[in-house]
C-alpha cells in the first residue's frame, strides 16, 4: 500500500507552540500509513533535537516568509505530496493564493490564531479571502472556529476543530529530570509566567497587578524572550517590583511549572495557549486573563484553575492571593489536562482528518 506523503511547512522549529505541534504530529504519526516531510524557511531551532530521525528535513533557506512563497511552489511542484499541511498563519494566508496549481494536492492549514484579534496588516487580511481554497481548516478552539465563519465567509464544512495536545511522555520524563530552581526561596510562594515578551502577552498587566502584592511573600518568576523586554525591565524598576524575576528563555520551562504555586496567564488573547495546558500536566493550578481564544475550554472552574478579568488589577491581585492560601490537588489538575488533550486521543483526530482528505 503506497504511503501518504505530508509536507508540513513552518517557519523553523525554535520553541514555540506551532512548532511544537507539528514536531508532535511529524513524529508519532502512523509509519505504515504516513511518510511525512517538514519543509522550513530556516532550518533552526530547539525542536530539531526532538524530531524522528526518518523525518525528512527540507529547508529552502530563506530569511523573509514573502521571499520564500517561490521555493515552497517549487518543492510542492517537484515532490508532487498527497498532502501540505501548513502550520502558521502567514504562511497560511501567502500559500491560499496557489493551492489551485496543485489539483492533486490536499492542503490543509492549521490557524494559529483568533485572526480579527491577531492579524493587523491589511495584505494578510486580505488573503483570507483565498482561505475557502483549502481544503480543510483547523481550528484549535471555539472562539478561533466562529472568527473565521463570521468574518472572513469560510464554510463552515471546511473547518476541523482540534485542540492542542499534551506530550504527557515527554513532559513526565523532563520533570523527572528538574530540581527544584534555586531561585524559589523558602517561606515564598512562587508564581510562574512564561511567553513572548510582547504586547499581547500583557506582561505589563502583570506587573501591575504584582505592584499590589508588594507586601506579600509572593515571588513572581517570568520565562521568555522578546522585544518589549527592556521596556518590562523598566516597568519593573519604576515600580520597584524587588520580588519579580526575568528568567529570559528557558529550554526546561517545566522545572519551574512543576514547582510552582501558581501559573499566570495575562495574554490580552491566545489561539489555544499550549502554556496552559503544560502547566496543568505538571499538576500545577492556573488563574488565566479571560480573553479570546479557548482559555474556557481549557479551564475546568476549582478543579485545574480560574479565570478572571486581568485589567482589574486589584481584584486579580486579590485572586492571586486567595487562590495561594488555599490548597489543590495536583493530581486533580493533571486528569482534568490528560483525560481531554492526552498526545494520543488529539493525535487520532489528525490522522482520521488526514486519511479523510485522501479517500477515493
Amino acid at each position: 500500500m503506497k504511503k501518504i506523503s505530508v509536507i508540513f511547512i513552518l517557519p523553523d522549529l525554535e520553541t514555540g507552540g506551532a512548532e511544537r505541534i507539528v514536531t508532535t504530529i511529524a513524529n508519532h504519526l502512523s509509519r505504515d500509513r504516513f511518510e511525512p516531510k517538514i519543509l522550513l524557511l530556516r532550518k533552526q531551532g530547539g525542536y530539531l533535537n526532538f524530531l524522528k530521525k526518518d523525518v525528512e528535513i527540507i529547508d529552502i533557506n530563506t530569511e523573509r516568509i514573502r521571499h520564500s512563497l517561490r521555493p515552497i511552489l517549487g518543492e510542492i511542484y517537484r515532490r508532487k505530496p498527497d498532502i501540505v499541511f501548513s502550520g502558521f498563519g502567514e504562511v497560511n494566508a501567502y500559500l491560499s493564493l496557489f493551492i489551485k496549481l496543485f489539483p492533486r494536492t490536499k492542503f490543509i492549514a492549521r490557524e494559529t490564531n483568533v485572526v480579527t484579534q491577531h492579524v493587523t496588516r491589511k495584505e494578510i487580511k486580505f488573503f483570507y479571502n483565498f482561505y475557502n481554497n483549502y481544503q480543510k481548516i483547523i481550528a484549535q478552539s471555539d472562539d478561533m472556529m466562529k472568527d473565521l465563519v463570521d468574518n472572513f465567509n469560510i464554510k463552515k464544512k471546511k473547518i476541523v476543530k482540534i485542540n492542542n495536545p499534551v506530550d504527557f511522555d515527554f513532559i513526565e520524563d523532563k520533570m523527572a529530570l528538574s530540581l527544584k530552581p534555586e531561585c524559589f526561596k523558602y517561606n515564598y510562594k512562587n508564581v510562574v509566567a512564561i511567553g513572548n515578551l510582547s504586547s499581547r502577552k500583557g506582561f505589563d498587566n502583570l506587573l501591575k497587578v504584582f505592584s499590589r502584592l508588594k507586601n506579600e511573600n509572593i515571588m513572581l518568576h517570568i520565562l521568555g524572550d522578546g522585544k518589549d523586554k527592556d521596556l518590562l525591565l523598566q516597568t519593573r524598576e519604576l515600580l520597584g517590583l524587588k520580588k519579580v524575576i526575568f528568567h529570559g528563555r528557558q529550554e526546561n520551562p517545566y522545572q519551574y511549572l512543576k514547582y510552582a504555586d501558581l501559573f499566570v496567564l495575562s495574554s490580552r488573547y491566545e489561539g489555544f495557549p499550549n502554556v496552559l495546558l503544560e502547566a496543568g500536566a505538571c499538576g500545577t493550578y492556573s488563574l488565566a486573563n479571560n480573553c479570546p481564544g479557548g482559555i474556557n475550554e481549557i479551564i475546568q472552574h476549582n478543579i485545574n484553575g480560574e479565570i478572571a478579568d486581568i485589567e482589574n488589577h486589584d481584584r486579580f491581585a486579590r485572586e492571586i492571593v486567595r487562590i495561594l492560601q488555599g490548597n489543590y490537588n495536583r493530581d486533580a489538575v493533571k486528569n482534568s489536562i490528560k483525560s481531554r488533550f492526552s498526545k494520543n486521543i488529539i493525535l487520532d483526530k489528525y490522522e482520521k482528518v488526514l486519511l479523510d482528505l485522501v479517500k477515493p
